[in-house]
């Protein structure tokens, strides 16, 4: 997961969604529903063969940039929280425990983002 550290790490990530489409992974780092999430997203980025860059966005050290992806995508912040975004616009989302790998592969195939 590549992280987002600050404004302009986002608009670079946002640039990239405009080729192909990626997945913004926003993470609390005192949550055990998070931390759970967290191991769902590092099983996800183990498997290299979806082809999707996965950005992480760390909610107490990075909050102008969850709030920014809050009001930049129109979806009301929670935390864990997973976009998957693609020219600009969320075609999908999930939160807490709903994020898993398999939901993740799910929404992926849905959108008829993968090749494999």
């Amino acid at each position: 997961m590549r992280p987002l550290p600050s404004l302009d790490a986002l608009d670079a990530a946002l640039a990239t969604a405009h080729t192909q489409p990626i997945l913004l992974f926003k993470h609390s780092e005192t949550c055990g529903l998070s931390l759970q999430a967290n191991a769902e997203m590092e099983a996800f980025v183990a498997d290299a063969g979806h082809g999707v860059p996965v950005y992480l966005v760390s909610v107490q050290r990075g909050r102008p940039v969850s709030n920014a992806i809050a009001e930049r995508l129109g979806v009301r912040h929670a935390s864990p929280q997973l976009l998957l975004v693609r020219d600009g616009a969320v075609l999908w989302h999930t939160s807490h425990l709903a994020i898993t790998v398999d939901a993740i592969r799910a929404a992926l195939e849905r959108f008829t983002l993968t090749a494999r």
